[in-house]
């Protein structure tokens, strides 16, 4: 189970813009998963809720946006979503694929309250 170990990496991402941007409160951590990473969308959110616990962000929600998998076939040049991990061109049939989309794992933004009552978002 390596999602603790991403919660984790979300929360050292999640310090560092807290204090860089003086925020008191996170209320909603926007992820991009892609499709190849691997992830277990509920086994994250529960890692995430525990880690979460006594810090700013305690209470946040964890929103994730899954991004499915695509691919460019680097002989006829057309774009494609990859279904059922089948890396072939639906055009030509070539197997010179190139995955262009769907490996994604990053926070697009924060949703904050900032020291001062100031509510405003951060992206990351």
């Amino acid at each position: 189970m390596h999602e603790i170990a991403i919660a984790s990496s979300l929360f050292e991402i999640i310090h560092q813009q807290v204090e860089k941007h003086d925020i008191e409160k996170i209320s909603e951590v926007h992820l991009k998963v892609g499709e190849l990473a691997g992830v277990e969308a509920m086994t994250l959110t529960a890692c995430f809720e525990v880690l979460a616990e006594g810090t700013v962000a305690d209470g946040a929600r964890l929103i994730i946006e899954h991004i499915p998998l695509a691919g460019k076939c680097s002989d006829c040049a057309a774009g494609f979503r990859i279904i059922r991990y089948e890396f072939r061109c639906p055009c030509c049939h070539g197997d010179n694929v190139e995955t262009v989309q769907g490996k994604e794992l990053y926070i697009e933004k924060l949703e904050a309250v900032f020291k001062g009552d100031r509510n405003e978002e951060t992206a990351t």
